[in-house]
């Protein structure tokens, strides 16, 4: 098994507690909302949403290459504005990846705004190496959902 890292950070308008409670807390019922086309459904399996929870979101999309998928909550730190989750099941990780660990961070800008850090860990099977086209394409799903909620945050104030 080896593990691969990958960075991402990405500025944003929206100050940081706004975007923690839109992608952790409210995640859920928000993502349904706002990206209707893409998730149809998200269940909670185990749990009560703290650490240890389990979810599993089922795509919408009959042509999406990921059907479903499940994610384990690994820590919420509401202080210091921190997630992470891992996905543990799923067409994602494409029977050569074990799981995949995400861990988030939402800073204060200078601006007012907010700097959103992440850093995602796969850990894949055997020797099976991941390429910069299989991150980049996740990179890219992942930035797009983030620029849904940042936008529909920056339309609906009272949200969250």
């Amino acid at each position: 098994m080896g593990v691969v890292t990958y960075e991402l950070e990405v500025a944003s308008p929206v100050p940081p507690a706004k975007l923690f409670k839109a992608f952790v807390l409210d995640s859920d019922n928000l993502i349904q909302k706002v990206i209707p086309k893409a998730i149809s459904n998200v269940e909670i399996l185990e749990g009560d949403g703290r650490p240890g929870t389990v979810r599993k979101s089922l795509s919408r999309k009959a042509s999406s290459q990921f059907k479903y998928s499940k994610h384990k909550i690994e820590a919420i730190d509401k202080k210091n504005l921190k997630f992470s989750h891992s996905v543990i099941e799923g067409d994602m990780l494409m029977n050569v990846i074990e799981k995949i660990t995400y861990y988030i961070k939402f800073q204060q800008s200078p601006d007012g705004g907010c700097i959103c850090k992440e850093s995602s860990n796969y850990h894949t099977i055997g020797d099976f190496k991941l390429n910069k086209d299989q991150l980049k394409a996740g990179k890219e799903k992942a930035l797009g959902m983030f620029k849904a909620v940042e936008a529909y945050l920056l339309a609906n104030p009272d949200a969250c």
